[in-house]
C-alpha cells in the first residue's frame, strides 16, 4: 500500500500555488532530521546571541544577592556547562519529555482497542445503518469522534463512507470527502478529550516551564472547547458535502471505476459476536467512569486535594486523566475482545499492547530528537528572551486578544502546509508562543486551543500529510482517473470553512472569555516578579 501511495502521488502532479506547496514541502527533510538541523541552527544563533550579550529581565524571578529581577542573557550552547548537560543528561532530556509518558500511557490502552476491533466495529456500527437524510452529518460526526481511534478512522471510516454513500444512490468520493474532512480536518474536534489532549499538553507543559518553572498541564484544558468545534465544524462540513461537492462531482459513472469498487467485507453487517462484544464495552465504559466518580467523590475523595485552594482542589483529578484514558481504552478493548472473541486470554492482551508500543517505534525517535530541541533552546534561554521581547512588541501594538490568537492560527495553517505533523509543530511554536502570549495574559490551554484550530484546518489539503495518498487511492477505486489535484481541489472548500468557522468560534470563545476546560480560562494573570507583585497597591 505505501509502494501504491507513493506511486500515485508521484504521478498526479499538481501545478499551481498547490503544485509549488508540494514540491517545497517534499523538499523538507524528514520531521526527526528537520529537528537535528534545527539543533544545528539553534546552536549558531545562540553563540551569536551570547556574543552580542542579549538579556532580559526574567518575568517571574528575583535574584537573591539584589533583591531585584534577575536579569538572565542568552547562553551559548557550546559553554562548557551545555556541552557537559548535553552528553551527561542526553537519558534523561529523553525520558522527561512530558508528552513521551503521556503518549505512552494512552496508548497502551488505546492500542486493546484498536487490535481488539472495537475502534473500527463502532464506527462501522455508527455509519453502517445511518438514515440517507442524515447520512453526511453521521458519516461526519462518527468520523471527528473516531479521532480518538488514531490511524482507525483513516483505514476503517474514510472508504467504508464511500460504500455507504454509493449503496445509497449517492457519489462515493463525496462520503469519501467528508469522512476525511470530519477525521482530518477536524482533528481536534471530539466530544471527549484523548490521545492528541495527552501528546498537545504535554509538549505545552514543556514550553511552560522552560520559562516560568514547575507547571503541570491541565489535560481536559480544551475540552469545551474541542466540543463546541465539534458542534461547529458538523454542519460546515454537511453544507459543503451536500451543497458544493456532491452536485460539482455529479452522478457517479460506475464506468469510471478503478480496481473496482470491491471494498471487501467492511459493509458486512455486524456478527452477534460484535454485537456482544460492544455491549460488553459499553458495560466496560460506564464501570470506569464510575470507578472514577467513587474515587472523585467517595470516602476520602482520593483524586481531590480538600486541603488546596479551590483553584487547586481539582489538580489530583487532572493529573489522573492520563490514566483514566488508559483504563477506559484498555477495559473497553479487553470487554469487547472477550465478547467477540478477538481476544483469547491475558497473552492476548499482552501482545496487543506490545503491538501498540511496536506502532510507536517512529513517535519515540521524533521524541528524542524534539525532547533535545525543547531542552537546548531552553538551556540557551532564547526563549525566554523572544518571548520577553516579543510580548513587548505584540503589547505596544496594543492588539486585542482575539486579533492575536487570529494571527497565530493563520500561521499554524500555512505551517501545516509543509509540516505535517501536529506534535512536531507544536515542539517547534510552543517554546516562545507559550510563554510569550502568557505574558499578555493569555493562558497556555488557550494557545494550545488556537494551534489546534489552525492545525486541522490545512491538513486535508496537504499532500504532504501522510494519509493523503491513501485517500487518493480510496477516489481512484471509484474513479480511476482522480489525480492529487483533483483531491485537492475536492478538499479546498472544506479547508476553507473549516479555517473560518474556527477562527469565528475562537474569536468567540475570547471576547465572551469563555471557559476552555474545567479549571481552564482563557486568561491569566500575567506573571510578575514578587517584587513588582509587592509594589502593587
Amino acid at each position: 500500500m505505501t509502494t501504491a501511495a507513493a506511486d500515485a502521488t508521484q504521478s498526479n502532479g499538481m501545478t499551481g500555488f498547490l503544485g509549488w506547496i508540494e514540491r517545497s514541502g517534499n523538499k523538507l527533510p524528514d520531521p526527526v532530521f528537520l529537528f537535528f538541523w534545527l539543533i544545528l541552527i539553534l546552536i549558531v544563533i545562540s553563540q551569536i546571541a551570547s556574543m552580542a550579550g542579549l538579556s532580559v529581565t526574567h518575568p517571574t524571578e528575583i535574584d537573591p544577592d539584589t533583591g531585584a529581577a534577575r536579569v538572565v542573557a542568552a547562553a551559548s550552547l557550546l559553554n562548557a556547562e551545555n556541552i557537559q548537560r548535553l552528553w551527561v543528561e542526553m537519558p534523561t532530556t529523553f525520558t522527561h519529555f512530558h508528552p513521551l509518558g503521556y503518549v505512552l500511557v494512552v496508548m497502551l490502552g488505546a492500542g486493546v482497542a484498536e487490535r481488539a476491533g472495537l475502534f473500527g466495529t463502532a464506527m462501522r456500527a455508527g455509519v453502517r445503518d445511518a438514515p440517507k437524510a442524515l447520512l453526511t452529518p453521521i458519516v461526519v460526526f462518527v468520523g471527528m469522534m473516531g479521532n480518538l481511534a488514531a490511524d482507525a478512522a483513516y483505514v476503517v471510516l474514510i472508504p467504508l463512507a464511500g460504500i455507504i454513500f454509493h449503496a445509497a444512490g449517492r457519489h462515493p468520493i463525496a462520503g469519501i470527502a467528508a469522512a476525511f474532512a470530519g477525521v482530518s480536518g477536524g482533528f481536534s474536534a471530539n466530544l471527549l478529550p484523548g490521545q492528541l489532549d495527552a501528546l498537545l499538553f504535554g509538549i505545552t507543559e514543556a514550553a511552560v516551564e522552560t520559562v516560568f518553572g514547575d507547571f503541570t498541564a491541565n489535560i481536559v484544558g480544551n475540552w469545551y472547547f474541542i466540543a463546541a468545534m465539534t458542534f461547529v465544524f458538523l454542519p460546515v462540513i454537511w453544507f459543503v458535502t451536500d451543497r458544493m461537492i456532491e452536485p460539482r462531482l455529479g452522478k457517479w459513472n460506475p464506468a469510471r471505476a478503478g480496481t473496482a469498487a470491491d471494498e471487501g467485507d467492511q459493509d458486512r453487517p455486524l456478527t452477534e459476536a460484535e454485537k456482544t462484544g460492544l455491549k460488553y464495552a459499553g458495560i466496560a465504559v460506564l464501570a470506569v467512569v464510575a470507578m472514577w466518580l467513587f474515587f472523585t467523590f467517595g470516602p476520602g475523595t482520593p483524586l481531590i486535594d480538600e486541603t488546596a485552594s479551590a483553584e487547586a482542589q481539582l489538580n489530583p483529578f487532572y493529573k489522573s486523566l492520563v490514566a483514566g484514558f488508559f483504563m477506559l481504552f484498555l477495559l473497553a478493548g479487553w470487554a469487547y475482545g472477550k465478547g467477540a472473541g478477538t481476544i483469547g486470554d491475558h497473552r492476548d492482551l499482552v501482545k496487543m499492547m506490545s503491538g501498540a508500543m511496536e506502532d510507536l517505534a517512529y513517535y519515540l525517535v521524533l521524541a528524542f530528537a524534539a525532547a533535545h530541541f525543547v531542552a537546548m533552546f531552553a538551556w540557551s534561554n532564547l526563549g525566554l528572551v523572544l518571548a520577553v521581547n516579543g510580548a513587548n512588541f505584540l503589547g505596544s501594538t496594543d492588539l486585542p486578544a482575539w486579533a492575536l490568537l487570529t494571527a497565530i492560527i493563520l500561521v499554524t495553517g500555512l505551517l501545516n502546509l509543509f509540516v505535517g505533523s501536529a506534535s512536531a509543530k507544536w515542539a517547534l511554536l510552543s517554546p516562545v508562543m507559550v510563554p510569550m502570549l502568557m505574558l499578555l495574559g493569555i493562558s497556555p490551554e488557550m494557545a494550545t486551543a488556537a494551534y489546534r484550530v489552525g492545525d486541522g484546518a490545512t491538513n486535508i489539503i496537504t499532500p504532504l500529510m501522510v494519509y493523503f495518498p491513501l485517500i487518493l487511492i480510496f477516489c481512484q477505486r471509484w474513479d480511476k482517473d482522480f489525480g492529487l489535484g483533483s483531491l485537492a481541489a475536492v478538499m479546498l472548500p472544506f479547508s476553507i470553512g473549516l479555517m473560518l468557522s474556527g477562527l469565528a468560534l475562537t474569536i468567540g470563545w475570547v471576547l465572551f472569555d469563555l471557559p476552555l476546560g474545567p479549571g481552564a480560562s482563557v486568561f491569566i494573570e500575567v506573571p510578575t516578579t514578587l517584587n513588582e507583585a509587592a509594589a502593587q497597591p
